[in-house]
């Protein structure tokens, strides 16, 4: 199965929806990882966000890319200018992306306006993340 890393710097809402997008619609083709270079925890509106399309991204958690170390992937995708920055050295034939989005959690304003931005981000990166990752994944096999 193709493997893919999904690096942002904290681990909390990008990456973690895109590993939910990942995989949820490339389900059989795609494993997703995410991770991040300096992790907290999962944004609870990117766990909202994600179950309004009905993917549970509740039981994921921020990681570092650490703990990652020992596992190899076919390819990693920085979703964050900072993780792309500091995006560690991956041995062997790992090609290294970046797909920049922008932070959901800085969002200002109301609850719904903030929750808006959340879901602009989580489809912004389902019409992008996917067909990409999707092609990377066939050109691999």
């Amino acid at each position: 199965m193709f493997t893919v890393l999904i690096l942002c710097t904290e681990n909390a809402c990008r990456s973690q929806m895109a590993e939910g997008l990942v995989n949820h619609d490339l389900a059989g083709e795609v494993q997703a990882f995410s991770a991040g270079v300096r992790p907290t925890r999962v944004n609870p509106r990117a766990i909202r966000a994600m179950a309004e399309l009905g993917i549970d991204i509740s039981g994921q958690y921020s990681k570092s890319v650490d703990e990652l170390a020992d596992k190899r992937f076919d390819l990693v995708v920085t979703v964050c200018d900072a993780a792309r920055e500091q995006c560690p050295f991956f041995p062997g034939p790992t090609e290294v992306i970046h797909l920049g989005f922008p932070d959901p959690a800085k969002a200002t304003g109301s609850e719904e306006e903030i929750m808006a931005r959340f879901r602009e981000v989580r489809d912004d990166m389902r019409a992008k993340l996917i067909p990409l990752i999707r092609e990377k994944a066939r050109q691999g096999r």
